[in-house]
């Protein structure tokens, strides 16, 4: 539904916290995160140079983990922000629906929900920055399915912009709104739940693939504990390196397929 947008993420995002529209589908780090992902980056090619190689002069061709790294986490970060988003928003709606089954008006349901979201998110939650658009936007008299229109687009989620497509449709076409609103209401909630279900289920896979990742580097170093002499010929020659060097790259390769492996699409 939506096409691929580049992320930008080597540069910290100095206006994430300012009032603007936010477009989830884009990833950027604060100043914080980008200096905690560069610390964790040059960890990593530190600890290669060293498990592999025995010599830290091996973190100079070793750094272009680093951009790797902090693409990798920039996905991850920015799934779970959608992820967050799609919780609140399944609040959000449920929310509206109730209010709607209460006998208010569409739009004085919507803003109902607005004040819900605050009080169970915070003031800096997304949804609740959202729901202020939406406030600010019907005061200035922009319509209700034109303000949802657009956050689904920037949400990059799913359920969001399906909910908000058929509302704008509903809105538009004059059917039972109340009756269409709740009923989609229930619908992305169940998708919702059925995605935070599967994403659990997953959880387990991912901690074993953890702890997979540190079993090479465990058993390095009982070896070199154990036995130097024998690891001793893989070290400051050039055929230990080369040899050492097939390894890592089969090591990164198992890596990137057990990731490819967990990112299951639901």
């Amino acid at each position: 539904m939506f096409t691929k947008e580049k992320m930008t993420v080597f540069l910290p995002d100095i206006n994430r916290n300012k009032k603007v529209r936010q477009d989830y589908r884009q990833f950027r780090f604060t100043g914080k995160e980008w200096g905690i992902c560069a610390v964790q980056g040059s960890l990593i090619a530190v600890l290669f140079a060293w498990f592999f190689y025995k010599n830290l002069i091996f973190v100079f061709p070793l750094l272009p983990i680093l951009p790797v790294w902090m693409k990798r986490q920039a996905a991850i970060k920015k799934k779970e922000r959608q992820q967050n988003l799609a919780n609140q928003f399944r609040d959000f709606i449920l929310a509206a629906a109730g209010s709607l089954g209460a006998g208010y008006s569409i739009e004085n349901a919507f803003l109902d929900a607005g004040r819900e979201i605050l009080a169970l998110y915070g003031r800096d939650s997304d949804m609740a920055r959202e729901t202020e658009w939406m406030r600010q936007g019907m005061h200035n008299r922009i319509p209700l399915e034109q303000l949802l229109e657009d956050f689904g687009k920037r949400s990059g989620v799913e359920e969001i912009e399906d909910f908000t497509v058929i509302f704008s449709i509903a809105k538009r076409s004059g059917g039972n709104l109340n009756r269409i609103i709740r009923r989609t209401a229930a619908l992305t909630e169940e998708k919702i739940e059925l995605k935070k279900e599967i994403a659990l289920q997953l959880s387990a896979r991912r901690y074993e693939q953890s702890i997979m990742n540190m079993v090479p580097f465990g058993i390095i170093a009982y070896m070199q504990a154990t036995a130097g002499s024998f690891f001793h010929l893989l070290y400051h020659n050039a055929a230990g390196i080369a040899v050492m060097t097939a390894c890592l790259g089969l090591y990164l390769a198992a890596f990137f397929m057990a990731e490819k492996i967990n990112q299951i699409e639901i």
